[in-house]
């Protein structure tokens, strides 16, 4: 059986602008959450969020382009772009080409797809009464609008697709990614997932759910009050491990397992059943016994049900190993970035990984008696870490963990 290592990383997310930002961000527990800026903010009863700030389309796209780009499109782009630069795969000389090309292809993930173009022509037709919208809005609106415009501008011409399971989208995708390398039907995958719905339509949907904070995101605190809406992306190289050493690749982390499992149960409401299945199922995927995590990057949205109900299937799992690790949201800095959330949480997996910080768990004020983890509160923490599991859970109970080895030579 093949194994898959990651080679590029990229990301642009409300903590930063590329990895090292996010990085220096997460290791100083900045939290990104703020007023919202959108149209008719008069109108949300919620008005947090983690918008990506200060982000220029003009200086990464021609006028031209950006016609063809919602910005969640934009997003995967500037993410990708990194990731390919970093695993050395866009130099000259060694651009994908010919059969490779054929080899190598793109998984993302997303919820909303082009949502704030669909928000912004529901105006035109239903606000402002035009009979006629743009000829390229379904180009930016389809949620395979950013997968397509990756494969377009790298020339990837393998297995091509978008992955669409609401706040599990990225880590569906990259188990996917993940597979098709394993399974031999690609030789190198561009994944991860990117998401933009901070626009009035998003956000005024996700408040009827009535799980939105109003202040702040406090993962597993006692007085945690709901999760914020976040935007961004972040895109990675998954590649098959020889053929990533026989290049001289630098390999940031090995993608040991995968597990996905469905609750079955309920369409909003999460069960302990189908997260404990799905983490069970990543760690025999990766052949290691539950005593082997050194660190896990919760889902830890902020919300009451949610939190409680992932330590108890930490705890069903990880046994009494779970008192000896540390447990970390990092939603608690750059909100719930929805379908490209647990993209952009890899990065603190990778972070743990390649330079021994754990992010915290930011804003905790208090203990809950019901979630006995070490949430690493407020504080980066220093530790060797060698094995990462990344949780992801979503509406309609689809549950989708990663687990990532360090990597330290065959």
């Amino acid at each position: 059986m093949r194994r898959v290592a990651i080679t590029g990383a990229g990301t642009i997310n409300p903590l930063g602008h590329d990895v090292v930002q996010t990085y220096a961000a997460m290791q100083a527990g900045d939290c990104a959450i703020g007023p919202l800026t959108c149209r008719d903010l008069d109108r949300l009863s919620v008005q947090i969020g983690a918008e990506v700030r200060g982000f220029d389309p003009d200086a990464h796209f021609s006028r031209s382009a950006r016609t063809l780009l919602d910005r969640f499109s934009q997003f995967a782009l500037v993410a990708g772009r990194e990731a390919m630069v970093q695993s050395g795969l866009s130099a000259p000389g060694l651009a994908l080409s010919g059969d490779m090309a054929c080899r190598a292809g793109v998984v993302l993930g997303t919820a909303g797809g082009g949502n704030t173009t669909v928000d912004e022509n529901y105006r035109t037709v239903y606000e402002a009464g035009k009979n006629r919208v743009h000829p390229f809005v379904v180009p930016r609106l389809m949620h395979n609008a950013a997968t397509a415009q990756l494969a377009m501008e790298f020339g990837l011409k393998g297995p091509s697709y978008t992955v669409s399971t609401a706040c599990a989208s990225a880590n569906h995708a990259m188990g996917q990614a993940f597979h098709l390398i394993r399974g031999g039907a690609a030789d190198v995958m561009m994944t991860g997932g990117s998401e933009a719905m901070l626009c009035f339509g998003g956000i005024k949907a996700w408040e009827g759910l009535r799980v939105m904070a109003q202040d702040t995101c406090r993962p597993f605190s006692r007085d945690r009050s709901g999760m914020v809406q976040g935007e961004g992306s972040a895109v990675f190289v998954f590649e098959d491990m020889d053929h990533a050493l026989a290049r001289g690749a630098d390999i940031l982390a090995e993608v040991a397992g995968f597990g996905m499992s469905s609750d079955a149960s309920d369409i909003v409401m999460p069960d302990i059943d189908g997260p404990s299945r799905a983490m069970r199922a990543a760690l025999q995927d990766a052949g290691l016994p539950p005593d082997a995590v050194d660190y896990v990057n919760a889902h830890g949205t902020g919300t009451a049900a949610n939190d409680r109900v992932e330590a108890q299937a930490l705890r069903r799992v990880l046994g009494d190993h779970l008192d000896r690790i540390p447990v970390s949201s990092t939603k608690s800095m750059h909100g719930h970035l929805i379908g490209a959330t647990s993209a952009v949480e890899l990065l603190a997996g990778l972070m743990a990984l390649r330079e021994g910080v754990i992010a915290p768990t930011i804003n905790f004020s208090e203990a809950d008696p019901e979630i006995a983890l070490d949430v690493v509160p407020n504080q980066a923490r220093r530790g060797q870490v060698d094995v990462v599991m990344s949780n992801a859970f979503a509406f309609g109970g689809l549950n989708a963990v990663l687990i990532l080895k360090r990597w330290s030579g065959l």
